[in-house]
């Protein structure tokens, strides 16, 4: 089966059936990180469906296979608009249970659709990700990413920063390259995988300067901070790093953790299984009795 949403195709596949009507009835929304696509969950996907889960894998606005350049995406939520579009036109009936997978800086759009649909969301679960917090604004995640860092050359390594113009005016965006991808990214990962977001990433944009970004009360307690997030931690991230991330966590009281050993920051190459497993385990500690 295929959905469209804003455009672009995704496919959602009929939930495989099982013994066990509440597994039935768990819908996984993955999100990737910045210059991905909804291709960097190939593994993740076949896994979870496996187990019998109904998963979404949603290319956000000019990345992936959607059809937009960087620069026609003038705003954080025109490129947040897939996963917000997706989150919409979930059933509000209860008949399936909607977990949010974010990776990387996924974990901001993860933070939007939980903003606008906290009523929607069962659990949200950040996978090394950008994880903002009630009373700051988001883009503190990145700034504190970007202070904690001492040579950002060094971090940066062959990665191409390229000029754009938007609506909002001239900007950055960013072209994650090959080596950084090899020794920042995917270095705990299988060579295929290295290979495959070598040919398949996309330039990225961070919208630092946007005001969803600036807003340090765009994110509410009654809202975002009403819904249940399980943060994943990558042991063996080279970008983002454990401190980082427990940092992130820190922002948050009440953020249950997962620890994935061995995971680089592409946790769904390098650790799926692992993975997989977390996220069936939030899911089956989803169901109410």
């Amino acid at each position: 089966m295929h959905k469209y949403v804003n455009g672009h195709q995704h496919r959602a596949e009929p939930t495989k059936q099982t013994n066990t009507q509440e597994m039935e009835r768990t819908h996984f929304i993955l999100v990737h990180g910045l210059g991905h696509g909804a291709w960097c969950w190939y593994k993740v996907i076949v896994a979870l469906r496996a187990s019998g889960h109904r998963v979404t894998a949603v290319d956000l606005a000019a990345s992936g296979a959607h059809p937009a350049r960087v620069d026609e995406v003038h705003s954080f939520e025109d490129y947040s608009r897939p996963l917000l579009d997706a989150v919409a036109t979930t059933p509000d009936d209860g008949s399936e249970r909607l977990v949010l997978v974010g990776h990387s800086h996924g974990g901001l759009s993860l933070a939007l659709a939980m903003e606008r649909f906290p009523r929607k969301v069962a659990a949200a679960v950040f996978v090394a990700a950008a994880m903002p917090c009630v009373g700051k604004h988001m883009g503190v995640t990145t700034e504190e990413f970007m202070r904690r860092t001492t040579s950002l050359e060094y971090l940066l390594m062959d990665c191409e920063m390229m000029a754009i113009n938007n609506n909002q005016g001239p900007g950055v965006a960013i072209l994650l390259g090959s080596e950084f991808l090899a020794c920042k990214y995917y270095q705990q990962s299988p060579p295929e995988d290295l290979a495959l977001g070598r040919m398949l990433v996309r330039p990225g944009n961070h919208f630092l300067d946007d005001q969803v970004m600036k807003d340090a009360n765009l994110l509410t307690a009654d809202n975002y901070g009403s819904v249940k997030k399980v943060y994943v931690v990558a042991k063996a991230d080279e970008s983002s790093t454990e401190e980082m991330q427990r940092w992130m966590v820190a922002l948050s009281p009440g953020v249950e953790v997962e620890e994935i050993a061995g995971a680089d920051h592409a946790v769904m190459s390098s650790k799926p299984m692992e993975l997989c497993d977390v996220l069936v385990k939030i899911a089956n500690n989803l169901i109410t009795y």
